[in-house]
């Protein structure tokens, strides 16, 4: 019987201070994050600084542990156990990401489906304008009956201009190259696979571009909204879920874009990853997939819809 068992050694690491760290770092980005919102009508207060502080104590700690965990693996301390630990380990962390924004378009099919038609009266728990007597209640909500002294009003919405004006709408160009980078990261993963590592760096090299790409677009699309159509974090509800949405989404695309470019670094000046072991790509090529998607559902609810 005992000789029939086959017994696999399983790397224990030594204890951490880095989750720690993590956690703390991120207590201080949230806090910061929180804090930068609420002071957004401030100039002068300093809430952006422990927003940047606590993002660079962040970055820092997940570079020194994962740099510890890439010196583990080149020692030979990896194990079939350990592998699947960190698949599962990455499944879990994208689903709590899932739920994350989970939240965030829940609130907004909260607002959309039922708060703003009962502020124009609509069914039972109408409020029959009680508190705006010429409100009418659609979407996108840019406008309050009350001169704009409640909320800043936008001159124009982000969403769908109609096919005779999508040529200048930003937000086309984005969902092209996002999910041009979705292909592209397929192809590099197919070159690794069959061990072509020449294909596999050139299709990586494209993705990243293609995330920093759209990044920029984003980026315009900020500056349009704000310079432009007045549309701010400011602007009623619809001005909030806007920019909560594709904000944090710009946020996760930027972390995806700094995994692959982490990726991209290891394997052209350090000969990391072969066919047969390169989960720390497929690790962030999975979390790729998954930023495409939830643009996908923002780009759907936030601008047609």
């Amino acid at each position: 019987m005992e000789d029939r068992m086959e017994y696999q050694k399983y790397y224990v690491p030594e204890s951490s201070k880095f989750p720690i760290f993590a956690a703390i770092s991120l207590f201080i980005l949230i806090i910061g994050a929180s804090s930068t919102i609420n002071s957004l009508d401030n100039p002068e207060s300093n809430a952006s600084l422990i927003l940047y502080t606590g993002l660079a104590c962040f970055l820092a700690t997940l570079f020194f542990w994962f740099r510890q965990v890439v010196k583990e693996n080149n020692a030979g301390l990896e194990s079939t156990q350990l592998s699947q630990s960190f698949v599962y380990g990455m499944a879990w962390f994208i689903f709590s990401e899932v739920m994350f924004f989970a939240a965030f378009f829940g609130a907004l099919f909260y607002v959309r489906t039922f708060a703003v038609p009962w502020l124009g009266g609509e069914g039972e728990k109408g409020l029959a304008n009680i508190l705006w007597q010429d409100f009418e209640a659609s979407w996108p909500l840019i406008n309050t009956p009350d001169g704009g002294k409640a909320f800043v009003i936008a001159a124009k919405s982000m969403s769908f201009p109609g096919w005779e004006n999508i040529s200048h709408w930003l937000p086309i160009y984005n969902t092209i190259v996002l999910l041009s980078s979705s292909v592209t990261v397929h192809f590099a993963h197919l070159g690794l696979k069959k061990g072509n590592k020449k294909t596999f760096n050139a299709w990586l090299a494209i993705t990243v571009l293609l995330a920093l790409i759209f990044v920029g677009l984003q980026a315009l699309e900020y500056y349009e909204a704000y310079a432009h159509f007045g549309l701010t974090l400011n602007s009623g509800i619809y001005g909030s879920t806007f920019f909560m949405l594709t904000g944090f989404h710009g946020f996760h695309v930027m972390l995806g874009g700094l995994m692959l470019a982490v990726m991209l670094i290891r394997s052209v000046f350090y000969g990391h990853f072969n066919e047969h072991k390169h989960f720390g790509f497929e690790a962030a090529s999975w979390y790729w997939h998954f930023v495409d998607v939830v643009w996908v559902m923002l780009f759907l609810f936030v601008y047609i819809l």
